[in-house]
């Protein structure tokens, strides 16, 4: 396969993908991809994971299904060896979702996590048919317009600004690799699993509220929350491959230092982001 490592170095880094993820996929928001995913937790399941990035709903499913078998694959070599190397239990492969290296009826579940909107839609749905089991499950998850409020401490600072206006506006990097070809309305998403050959398609919503202040959420969370935000502010101005002064990363540390402080104050802020996964579940007839 080579090296390819276009999606973990131009679009979106190692550790805001890991980081946002394993807060998106944490055990407080199971029950509800539970309640749609319909899958036995006791059952021995060979489940697949396309697109897995570094790992983070893999790493869920092992802990939510302890009993099944899952294989994870993404194109992106610089994801697969931060999973293989972080997350133990699950077996990460470099493949790709148009040509799964799998044979015919290998699955029982097939899963993906914003996958869908980057390939073209008959191989998408195709291939993941293909290596499902007569009766098998397809899950796709798609991410949709969220909520996002920021605490007056994170706000973009002035050397933030500056550096992101000093960069020339030349072809968008994710027009170029492709990012987003194919994006689906709610109501194109399942008419599109049915259209290339799946049965009983339903719909869901899981609805995954990150509010550090809330007092549901113990505090090694509500720092996870902070600090996932922090990773993607400074790997954005890192993987924008443009020259960049210590000083920039320097005020993205000290904004999230103080958003640290503050909550440990119990400076409530109420910043907030909801995001709003869909999920789509189909089946093999």
């Amino acid at each position: 396969m080579g090296m390819n490592k276009v999606w973990s170095e131009y679009v979106q880094g190692i550790m805001t993908l890991y980081l946002s993820r394993k807060l998106r996929f944490d055990d407080a928001f199971f029950g509800q991809y539970g309640n749609v995913f319909q899958l036995d937790p006791e059952a021995k399941l060979k489940i697949l994971e396309i697109g897995c990035g570094p790992g983070a709903l893999a790493e869920a499913l092992h802990g939510w299904y302890p009993n099944a078998e899952i294989t994870a694959i993404d194109r992106d070599s610089g994801f697969i060896s931060f999973a293989q190397k972080n997350i133990p239990g699950v077996t990460f492969i470099e493949g790709d979702a148009t040509s799964l290296p799998f044979a015919e009826h290998s699955f029982d579940v097939t899963i993906s996590n914003t996958v869908q909107e980057h390939v073209e839609p008959t191989a998408f749905w195709g291939e993941q048919k293909r290596v499902l089991k007569p009766g098998g499950v397809c899950l796709c998850l798609s991410a949709r317009r969220g909520l996002h409020c920021q605490a007056p401490c994170t706000e973009m600072t002035k050397e933030e600004k500056e550096f992101w206006e000093g960069i020339p506006q030349t072809e968008s990097e994710l027009e170029k690799y492709g990012v987003c070809r194919y994006p689906m309305t709610e109501a194109e998403l399942p008419a599109s699993m049915e259209e290339n050959g799946f049965m009983d398609v339903t719909t869901g919503y899981a609805v995954i509220d990150l509010t550090p202040d809330a007092r549901k959420y113990p505090p090694q969370m509500a720092e996870l929350m902070i600090e996932a935000k922090r990773q993607n502010d400074l790997e954005a101005i890192k993987s924008s491959h443009h020259e960049y002064d210590a000083k920039v990363l320097d005020a993205i540390n000290a904004k999230y230092d103080e958003r640290l402080r503050l909550y440990h104050e119990g400076i409530k802020q109420w910043d907030t982001s909801v995001s709003l996964t869909m999920i789509v579940r189909g089946r093999k007839g």
